[in-house]
């Protein structure tokens, strides 16, 4: 099957986002960073506001929660564009290359529906999508639920054997195989030019 189109994760994949790039200049303590991000900041709490959940009701459930940590919980999302470092450029260079030729291009990511106006606004390559992105916590689903590929799918009327997925999460990278996608899975090492290439695609 010929590939039309390829679809990206943004966070781990085109953009650079981590706690610890706020946390750790706040705490000056690894080990006290570490407790809050595995005990009380979670990822499991985060991903409720992906979900769709608002930001100001994430922060209130965990401040009841922890009391003790009122402050460093509300500094979370006060300090979220800290977090969200920088884009990641070897990637996002491969994908300026792909705006030049005949793939269609899409996003698909976990992404707080507040937050993402954010990144939109401020990374210039997000418009190279044009538009055709499916944010997590606009739908109100979230990877690796099959639904929310669906949602792509059913929208762009596209055919997941004739689209490469692209994500830095293992989960996702099943989910999407299990509906039939190609897939790849990016770590730091990737070579995501190469990868495409490998599955056919030509720039």
């Amino acid at each position: 099957m010929k590939i039309k189109n390829i679809i990206f994760d943004f966070g781990g994949v085109l953009m650079d986002w981590d706690p610890r790039y706020f946390f750790k200049d706040y705490f000056k303590d690894d080990e006290k960073m570490e407790y809050f991000l595995e005990n009380i900041a979670q990822d499991e709490w985060n991903i409720e506001q992906d979900r769709g959940r608002s930001l100001s009701e994430g922060t209130e459930i965990q401040v009841k929660k922890f009391p003790e940590w009122e402050k460093e919980i509300r500094a979370f999302y006060d300090n979220w564009t800290v977090m969200l470092k920088s884009d990641i450029p070897q990637n996002v260079e491969i994908l300026r290359k792909l705006k030049d030729t005949d793939y269609q291009l899409f996003g698909l990511t976990n992404w707080s529906a507040e937050t993402f106006p954010y990144a939109l606004e401020n990374y210039d390559f997000f418009q190279i999508f044009d538009g055709k992105i499916v944010v997590s916590g606009t739908e109100k689903l979230i990877k690796p639920d099959p639904e929310i590929w669906h949602v792509l799918l059913e929208r762009y009327d596209i055919q997941a054997s004739e689209s490469i997925f692209i994500d830095d999460n293992p989960k996702n990278i099943e989910a999407a195989k299990s509906l039939g996608f190609n897939t790849i899975h990016v770590l730091p090492d990737t070579d995501l030019k190469q990868e495409l290439v490998h599955l056919g695609v030509e720039f």
